[in-house]
């Protein structure tokens, strides 16, 4: 705890008897202090090694992660890879390091990912990952880096992560691994080419977004996209948008756009349900200044929402808008894309003797908040404009398809499916899942 690596909010369980006991403890250990990271440099032969890998490259390609935040590093990663011509793309503990309109950033990366992203991450010679675990996500389990001779520089201020799958490693803190890096590579830059195979890839990417956000004509529930669009139609640059669990961290990471670092809060590490309304109110008291929207699906809602009732009583503010697929529809989505049949997800589907009449709304209004069931795109955006006039929370409940996922973008994700099985639509996906397998470079 006194490690500016480790220190940071802690649990204490103490036994009960415990808590009764008095002890003559140091004033000193009360006084609050300011810790400062460890800013921990690169070794000079890593850093070479790193600057001539980098040099020798054709197509690199930049993964910043979570550690550029946690670094500060946005500003240094945003002038190397203009001085440089690198394009950027972002892991979901990434996103917002860049703003999502500087030219060469091509957005969310891997299963979740951009088209732009993805596509050049395919032909990239060299990845250099800043701040990121390369988990399964980021790499399409470890099967979208495609070109054969690709190399991954590792910067990481932790020796484990820089050097995995074979990286060379520079381990460092984010910020003084980037600067010393602009420093060795003064006089180089990326081909032109490349560049602007980036931008040609984000303007296509830019157009596939606008598609999947825009609303429809009347008729039939909107989508997952269609209602971060209206959410994001309805924000300001300083919003903070919160999620955790489901199919829309996935759809939030490729589709929401941000301007600034910490305006995207996901925790997506665990994918942990019920996360989504807490975690806000802790965001909320971290930054009370800003407006911080909550966007949770109905079966996350069910897991925890009773911290609706301590942000009323805290009077923290905060705008949660429920998307109501009727049961647990990004799981249903993948019951059915591996060839299985929708079992007890979607309350339709369950083994019931009744469908529970669940009114979301009226609950939230139960716990203190302002609360209303919304029928379009439109509403939802009336709704968002006068929760930010509310002096406390507002939950606003949207029904959306729970059959619809945004088609472009993304990449395979290893999910194995069942070598047997008497549905044709199982074995059709365990084929397709074999021949999919051997894209994957897990030990390279």
């Amino acid at each position: 705890m006194t490690d500016p690596a480790d220190c940071g909010p802690v649990t204490l369980a103490l036994c009960q008897d415990v808590q009764c006991e008095a002890h003559d403890y140091p004033l000193s250990f009360f006084e609050p202090r300011c810790w400062a990271p460890r800013r921990i440099a690169p070794d000079r032969g890593e850093l070479e090694a790193v600057a001539a890998a980098i040099r020798a490259a054709k197509r690199p390609l930049i993964v910043a992660g979570g550690g550029v935040l946690y670094s500060e590093a946005e500003e240094a990663l945003s002038r190397f890879a203009t001085a440089f011509g690198l394009p950027v793309t972002e892991t979901q503990a990434g996103k917002s390091s860049l703003p999502h309109d500087h030219p060469l950033n091509l957005g969310a990366i891997g299963v979740t990912g951009t088209s732009a992203a993805n596509a050049l991450a395919g032909e990239a010679d060299l990845i250099l990952a800043v701040g990121t675990r390369l988990q399964d996500f980021t790499t399409g389990s470890w099967a979208l880096f495609k070109e054969p001779s690709r190399r991954i520089i590792g910067l990481n201020v932790q020796p484990f992560d820089a050097a995995k799958h074979s990286s060379l490693p520079l381990v460092a803190d984010a910020r003084v691994g980037i600067e010393a890096l602009a420093a060795a590579l003064q006089g180089w830059s990326a081909p032109s080419a490349w560049a602007q195979a980036a931008g040609d890839a984000k303007a296509r990417w830019s157009r596939e977004r606008e598609e999947a956000v825009a609303p429809t004509a009347a008729g039939g529930l909107p989508t997952d996209a269609q209602v971060i669009g209206a959410v994001q139609r309805a924000g300001r640059p300083s919003d903070i948008v919160v999620c955790a669990a489901g199919g829309l961290p996935g759809e939030l990471h490729k589709l929401w756009q941000t301007s600034r670092p910490g305006g995207y809060h996901l925790e997506y590490g665990y994918s942990c349900m019920g996360y989504e309304i807490p975690g806000g109110l802790g965001v909320k008291m971290a930054r009370p200044e800003a407006e911080v929207i909550v966007l949770v699906g109905d079966g996350s809602y069910l897991m925890l929402n009773s911290e609706i009732a301590t942000s009323i009583l805290l009077g923290r503010k905060l705008i949660v808008v429920v998307l109501d697929n009727h049961g647990f529809g990004c799981i249903d989505r993948l019951q059915r894309a591996i060839g299985g049949a929708s079992f007890n997800n979607l309350m339709k589907d369950t083994t019931q003797e009744a469908i529970p009449a669940l009114d979301l709304a009226a609950h939230a209004a139960s716990l203190g908040a302002d609360a209303a069931r919304v029928g379009s795109l439109p509403e939802l955006e009336a709704g968002i404009a006068r929760a930010r006039e509310a002096r406390r929370t507002t939950v606003l409940v949207i029904e959306t398809d729970p059959a619809a996922a945004t088609a472009a973008g993304g990449h395979w994700w290893d999910v194995a499916v069942p070598e047997v099985s008497e549905r044709e639509q199982v074995r059709d996906a365990h084929a397709a899942y074999v021949k999919a397998v051997k894209a994957q470079r897990p030990f390279d």
